[in-house]
């Protein structure tokens, strides 16, 4: 019988623009019954505001997939280099390069 669950071999292509990456130190997460929409953006110390430099939007199953792939390499990553500490911020205060959601 044939293993119907056997992992495929994917090609992935990407263009060299798409290779340099974009960096990001904010995420805005939002959703609709439909979809989840994460914009990544980048806020510069003393900036008015934040850019935003990329969306990603995806159905919520495979919001789902990306979160528990995230948390599998966390727990790789902590295993292999230790565990990632955030810094402490006051009561009260605000991290403006901290990730946020919002509904």
């Amino acid at each position: 019988m044939a293993n119907n669950n056997k992992q495929q071999d994917l090609k992935l292509n990407i263009d060299p623009e798409v290779a340099k990456g974009t960096y990001s130190n904010l995420a805005i997460i939002s959703h609709t019954p439909a979809e989840i929409v994460i914009d990544f953006a980048q806020m510069l110390p003393g900036a008015d505001g934040a850019n935003i430099r990329s969306r990603v939007i995806m159905n919520p199953i495979h919001a789902k997939r990306l979160l528990n792939a995230l948390a599998d390499n966390i727990q790789k990553y902590e295993h292999n280099f230790g565990t990632i500490t955030e810094p402490h911020v006051p009561a009260g205060d605000t991290v403006p390069y901290d990730i946020l959601g919002k509904a």
